[in-house]
């Protein structure tokens, strides 16, 4: 059995990151497409991506958030405070949407899963304390999926 821990144990903490992730779900439709190049080079690159009618993925995404933990409460962040932030910055924005038609992100950006991810991360790190590394995986597919920042 572990000893209890004791106030002076506060040290060895400081020492010690710990990642805390959380995963949520949403569903929502792209097209890939660069309006520079023709309908022909576009469906050469992006294949069935560039279906002019769009397409769906259920998206996996875990967003994890890497520091110390804070000694007073043990928490690197509580998993309710970073749920209800990917709830309002995330899922509220993509969820059910078309990314390209719905949302501001999109308009000029190739809704690629790389992008996303990056988006994602863009609309999350000032919510979250400087100090704490924010990492998102996001899976566009069972097989597929990216994360941002790469390690």
């Amino acid at each position: 059995m572990p000893e209890p821990f004791k106030p002076a144990d506060v040290k060895l903490l400081e020492l010690m990151k710990v990642k805390v992730s959380r995963k949520e779900h949403f569903n929502a439709a792209h097209r890939l497409h660069n309006p520079s190049w023709t309908e022909e080079k576009n469906a050469q690159v992006f294949g069935k991506c560039a279906n002019a009618n769009y397409h769906g993925h259920n998206y996996e995404l875990v967003v994890s958030v890497t520091g110390e933990p804070d000694p007073e409460t043990g928490y690197v962040m509580d998993t309710k405070v970073l749920s209800d932030l990917i709830r309002k910055e995330i899922l509220e924005k993509f969820d059910h949407k078309n990314l390209n038609l719905d949302t501001p992100f999109f308009r000029n950006l190739n809704p690629t899963a790389e992008n996303i991810a990056r988006i994602i991360w863009d609309l999350l790190r000032p919510h979250i304390k400087p100090e704490l590394e924010l990492n998102i995986t996001l899976y566009e597919t069972e097989r597929n999926f990216v994360e941002y920042p790469a390690h």
